[in-house]
């Protein structure tokens, strides 16, 4: 009777150990690890910058992808374009207009599993008052107990009014604006 007892418990903690894992939702952006940045040519030449202060938010169980939810707003005041004067010309009128515009905002329509990995984002892209839909291709990968998003998306700053009047020439300012984001985010539940 006690050895049957004993391979009935072996028998379910096999059953339990092999069942599959709930996979978890990331659901918690842990923003001192997040980034978002971006490339600018300047009379051909690539500056790298930055928005030092945005806020996300994700809703991915890599089970279930096309339930996802993301959104991104970015403080635009924040930006780091390389240069206190380079700070100081792209928060005014002509560029974001800060005053007016003080945010941008990105909200995820829907998510397209591509294989493996990557997957493809797809939104509405708001800055200066104009919204405008975009792509971009995620990864995906889970460290531990952490989601790492990690893509790009390439915004054309004419179809925003990025960089008005003298700024309009895209020989001076290329008008293509390749914007990196690399998102890190936990599970809210198991967060600690």
């Amino acid at each position: 009777m006690n050895i049957i007892r004993t391979a009935a418990a072996f028998a379910l903690a096999s059953m339990l150990a092999s069942a599959p894992a709930r996979a978890v939702e990331f659901n918690a952006v842990q923003a001192d690890q997040s980034k978002l940045g971006f490339t600018f040519k300047q009379m051909g030449v690539p500056v790298d910058g930055r928005f030092r202060t945005f806020s996300a938010q994700i809703a991915f169980d890599p089970s279930r992808p096309e339930a996802a939810k993301a959104g991104i707003e970015i403080n635009l005041a924040s930006v780091d374009a390389g240069s206190t004067e380079a700070n100081e010309e792209v928060i005014g009128k002509q560029w974001f207009n800060v005053k007016a515009y003080p945010t941008a905002r990105f909200v995820a329509t829907s998510v397209k599993p591509l294989g493996g990995n990557r997957y493809e984002l797809a939104g509405k892209l708001t800055i200066k008052g104009r919204t405008q839909d975009a792509l971009a291709p995620i990864t995906f990968k889970q460290e531990g107990s952490q989601g790492i998003f990690e893509g790009s998306l390439v915004i054309r700053r004419a179809d925003f009014a990025i960089g008005e009047g003298p700024w309009a020439d895209f020989a001076t300012v290329a008008n293509e604006i390749p914007v990196r984001f690399h998102i890190v985010a936990v599970n809210a539940t198991s967060k600690q």
